[in-house]
């Protein structure tokens, strides 16, 4: 009976003319009692004239009809019925039926997808594809674009985006334009090196971890303060912006918050506090303030940025705000009697002055001083000695005075202007390698290279990664215009011939990146000799040799001066020693190196040129240190701090933090200082550890390194005991911990229980390992 009652409703349908083709799907058989279906008011158009009726069937009444092409809106479904309002104009009046309609009379009016504007915006191609002359795949194919080109885009329709594409073709640029799916889109942001440049923040600006806006701002920095950048980014949209180094992090900051300012280098001179003020680690008020500088206290200095004075102070070096200070004008030499002059002598009465012989000493003049015939202020000056001269004195008198020669006149200085150094000032001729231009070329032949260090090889018999290197540093010399004698005598120096450990282990022949609170983890590690040659003669010339840089201190050697205490007299000091090392005799060593190669022409350097080019400087390379499994560290920060941790390296996220006491495994560290790390089973990056002072950061429990050639682990504590194996010279090594977070030794305390890279254990000898960031 159900069937024959279903043929015989379709048949009365039929033969009122009402064909019962249902919106929903065809599939779907009409039942007796269909459900209603509520409908958000949906816009239809009439197929043909249909009648409007009142219920859901053929049987009800048609209250009118409703003529071809005409908007009727949906409000509910009963099977192949549509309940619709109707508006129509009656003797100009607008009227609204209500009623059902035949679903096979109506069709939905499709909406044209809108066309949707923005910003110009350049996009990359992600992979071939078809360029066509409309938003569809219906549309005919224009050209085929391939994968890495750059287009641009200011519309789309849906996820199709009208794109102009300019290639090059048969020596001519053609620009096409038509549509592309966004699928095979990103966007493109264009990465590049600049010569670097000083940039002050013009009002309070924020720094994102992209140059963009997109992410929220990781910082906020006040009007005023200073930022370096050698990198810029172009991004989709055409904004500039610059990649600035703030707090240990790698920020970008927009062109349009900040304006270029200029180093300036000048003569030394003394400024006095105007009042209360501080020195600050860099050029800002938002840095880190390092020391108090107290109203009028007396300061030096020879180079500024924008409106900051680089100075040292109390041992410290760091800037000064400018508006804080102003020029010092010096007092008239007044020594007091029955004073004490710096030496604590005790100044009797002048008509008994006494003088006595010293033994050689180096003095460094902190200010312009007056060379006077005899030890008084009213005896006639004969000249005067510029601050920074180093002088010896050959003697001292009773009333504070010392006796010193210069410029050919031999007569008195007053000791308060004085002051003890230890100096690698030649105090004599400049014809010397510490002191030729490090832009010029040298004659130098890599067979006097290569012979220099063989010989240092052969006395020693320690084996050199320099061996036969010595064409590499013409080559790096010859290209970016510096001194190739110059970059072998430094990558000697400091590597002890290609002997030490970093070099050896790392290929990093001039401890680019160490601290000396952690030398090896630290410093970079370079895929090969060469490239870390390459990469040091980049450096120094787009830094120390350059005079744009706040490094430059002269293109020379030079030498360091320090106090007793270690603290650097920036009048006294000269060249890349400035700077580069603390070491007073750093310039000297390396000249002497030089020397050794290749005896010092000087007709040849007063003739050679100077290469004034500046390339842009390096990136830091890729590459780090990778640790073995099961390396244990706790997070040892001040309880008020946290350590942030990211999903992934160079994003600024904050996924999650680490607090004081938080325990943690170490699994790598990279050249720019970012550590991976695996926190409650999940890995993360951060860049919060500063290696100059990891201790403040962290502390690692059982990392530890080889310091040995070749280093036996044995089946148990003891020489007798067989070998498992054996780790090479500066192999990381996980050394066993106890439950009770100490690491598992011998009953001797001179064996270390470890694990192999294999996962086996074994023992290794105290005296061969040290723990690294412990």
């Amino acid at each position: 009976m159900r069937n024959i009652g279903k043929v015989l409703l379709l048949s009365t349908s039929l033969l009122v003319g009402e064909v019962v083709t249902p919106i929903i799907p065809s599939k779907v058989q009409l039942a007796y009692a269909a459900s209603t279906i509520k409908l958000a008011n949906i816009s239809y158009q009439t197929t043909d004239n249909v009648n409007l009726r009142t219920g859901p069937s053929t049987k009800y009444k048609a209250i009118l009809q409703v003529p071809k092409s005409k908007t009727i809106t949906a409000t509910e479904q009963k099977g192949t019925w549509v309940k619709v309002s109707y508006q129509y104009t009656l003797k100009g009046k607008k009227v609204v039926q209500i009623g059902w309609v035949s679903a096979s009379y109506i069709k939905k009016i499709s909406t044209a997808p809108k066309t949707v504007k923005f910003a110009k915006t350049t996009y990359q191609t992600t992979d071939n594809v078809n360029i066509r002359s409309g938003a569809s795949t219906r549309y005919k194919t224009l050209l085929s674009i391939p994968k890495g080109k750059t287009i641009t885009s200011a519309e789309k329709i849906t996820d199709w985006y009208k794109v102009t594409y300019t290639y090059s073709s048969k020596g001519k640029n053609v620009t096409t334009t038509g549509w592309v799916k966004g699928t095979f889109l990103k966007e493109y942001y264009k990465y590049s090196a600049i010569s670097g440049g000083y940039y002050f923040t013009k009002k309070t600006v924020k720094l994102y971890s992209t140059p963009d806006t997109k992410k929220s701002a990781v910082y906020s920095l006040a009007s005023g303060n200073g930022l370096y950048s050698a990198y810029q980014a172009v991004n989709s949209v055409g904004q500039v912006w610059y990649r600035v180094s703030y707090n240990g992090k790698t920020l970008y900051v927009y062109s349009g918050d900040v304006s270029k300012a200029t180093i300036t280098s000048f003569a030394a001179a003394d400024y006095q506090a105007k009042l209360d003020t501080y020195l600050y680690a860099s050029y800002g008020k938002t840095y880190t303030k390092l020391v108090k500088i107290p109203k009028q206290a007396i300061i030096s200095s020879k180079q500024r940025i924008g409106d900051w004075y680089k100075v040292s102070y109390n041992g410290k070096s760091g800037y000064v705000y400018g508006g804080d200070i102003s020029k010092y004008a010096k007092p008239a030499e007044t020594p007091d009697k029955g004073g004490t002059d710096n030496g604590g002598v005790n100044i009797p009465p002048t008509d008994t002055i006494a003088e006595q012989a010293i033994t050689k000493t180096t003095y460094a003049v902190m200010d312009q001083l007056n060379v006077r015939q005899a030890a008084a202020t009213t005896a006639a000056i004969l000249t005067s000695i510029p601050k920074g001269t180093i002088i010896i004195p050959t003697s001292k008198t009773s009333n504070g005075w010392y006796k010193v020669s210069y410029a050919g006149k031999s007569g008195y200085v007053f000791g308060t202007y004085l002051q003890q150094v230890i100096t690698g000032d030649p105090m004599g001729t400049r014809d010397t390698y510490q002191f030729i231009d490090l832009r010029t070329q040298s004659p130098v032949k890599a067979s006097q290279i290569n012979n220099y260090i063989a010989g240092y090889v052969k006395n020693t018999g320690k084996p050199s990664i320099l061996t036969n290197k010595g064409q590499v540093f013409i080559d790096a010399g010859r290209k970016y215009g510096v001194n190739p004698l110059y970059l072998a005598a430094h990558a000697i120096h400091e590597s002890a011939y290609g002997t030490s450990s970093i070099s050896i282990t790392k290929n990093n022949l001039f401890g680019f990146g160490a601290y000396d609170a952690a030398p090896f983890v630290a410093a970079y590690r370079f895929a090969s000799v060469e490239l870390c040659i390459d990469f040091i003669a980049r450096e120094m010339k787009s830094t120390y040799l350059n005079p744009a840089n706040w490094k430059f201190q002269g293109a020379y050697l030079g030498f360091g001066t320090t106090s007793l205490t270690n603290a650097r007299i920036d009048a006294s000091s000269e060249g890349m020693n400035f700077f580069y090392a603390t070491d007073p005799y750093w310039g000297k060593a390396i000249s002497q190196h030089m020397e050794k190669i290749l005896s010092y022409d000087k007709a040849y350097y007063a003739k050679a040129d100077p290469d004034a080019n500046i390339p842009q400087r390096p990136l830091i390379p890729a590459g780090g240190d990778k640790f073995p499994a099961d390396i244990v560290a706790i997070a040892t920060i001040p309880a008020n701090k946290q350590i942030v941790l990211n999903s992934k390296k160079g994003v600024h996220d904050a996924v999650k933090t680490m607090k004081r006491g938080t325990s943690f495994t170490v699994l790598e560290k990279t050249n720019d200082f970012w550590l991976r790390v695996k926190v409650d089973n999940k890995e993360y990056w951060t860049n919060d550890v500063d290696f100059s002072n990891y201790k403040n950061y962290i502390s690692v429990q059982n990392l530890g390194r080889v310091t040995v050639s070749e280093l036996n682990i044995r089946t148990g504590p003891s020489t007798s005991n067989s070998s498992l194996g054996k780790l090479p010279l500066n192999d990381y090594v996980s050394l066993i911990m106890k439950a009770d977070g100490t690491v598992t030794m011998d009953g001797t305390k001179t064996w270390y229980q470890v694990k192999t890279a294999n996962g086996s254990k074994g023992w290794v000898s105290k005296m061969y390992i040290t723990q690294e960031l412990k």
